[in-house]
Order: C-alpha cells, then structure tokens, then sequence
C-alpha cells in the first residue's frame, strides 16, 4: 500500500500525463476534491472536473517545487501551467471559448489517504490570477 507522498506524486504524474484512468485509480470511490473551481465528491465528478481542465488546458502541467515531508495530509507546492485551447466553465455558467493564453498559477495542493487511496484533495489557488491571466475581469460590467 503506497503512503500519503507516493500516492501524491503518482496522482501528480497521472495529472501530467492526462491520464483519466490512472488518475481516477489514485482516488477512493467517496473521495472528496475541493478547489477553486468547486467541490467534487466521488470518481465520476472528480473524473469530470480533471477531464474538463484537460480539455480546457490541452498542455495542462503540474511542476511540484515543494512536496512537504509528513505522515498525512501530504502537501505539496506547485506550479500549473497551460494554454486556454477550449472551454472554459465560468462561475456565472457561462463558458468562455479558447482564447490561446497561457497561464501560469502558483498553488498547493493537500491529500489526505484511506486504504493507500487519496480520501480527501484540497488545491489551493487564486481565482483572480487565473481569471485576469484568462483576460476576464472580476468584476461584472
């Protein structure tokens, strides 16, 4: 059974390699996801949220720049780039169309594990450098 930092940096790896399946194996079937972007419960939601950054960000990367040595949670620092090349859902329920920017977010991400499974993932970035790098205005016109 992998501990909490294997486990970590195995999702991190699926993540970078766009891989839904593997990526989905990393998490227990209740897993809780909570970023930014909303809460997700369970593999289908979770899979979803993923698969939808994938399409949204094609190159989408992960580079972890800290990984903090502990038992559980496992943390991590990291650095997500990509390229807006399709949609994007908006918190209004919009979605904006590719716009071909790069982003660059700097954020950390906290696992907790049950059964050599991620239970709980919680990824911490800013909202509004994402949405000014995106070319959107936080406030409504």
């Amino acid at each position: 059974m992998p501990d909490g930092r294997h486990l970590a940096d195995r999702m991190l790896d699926a993540v970078n390699d766009h891989d839904l399946d593997r990526l989905s194996r990393c998490y227990d079937r209740h897993a809780v996801l909570s970023t930014p972007l909303g809460v997700y419960e369970g593999h289908e939601q979770i899979v979803r949220y993923w698969e939808s950054l994938f399409r949204s960000f094609a190159d989408l990367a992960v580079t972890v720049w800290n990984r903090m040595e502990c038992a559980d949670p496992v943390f991590s620092e990291w650095t997500m780039t990509g390229t807006h090349t399709g949609p994007f859902a908006l918190p209004d329920g919009g979605v904006a169309g590719a716009s071909g920017r790069r982003i660059t977010l700097r954020g950390c991400g906290a696992c907790q594990t049950k059964n050599g499974l991620v239970a709980v993932h919680r990824n911490y970035f800013d909202m509004l450098e994402l949405y000014s790098q995106l070319g959107f205005s936080p406030v409504a016109d």
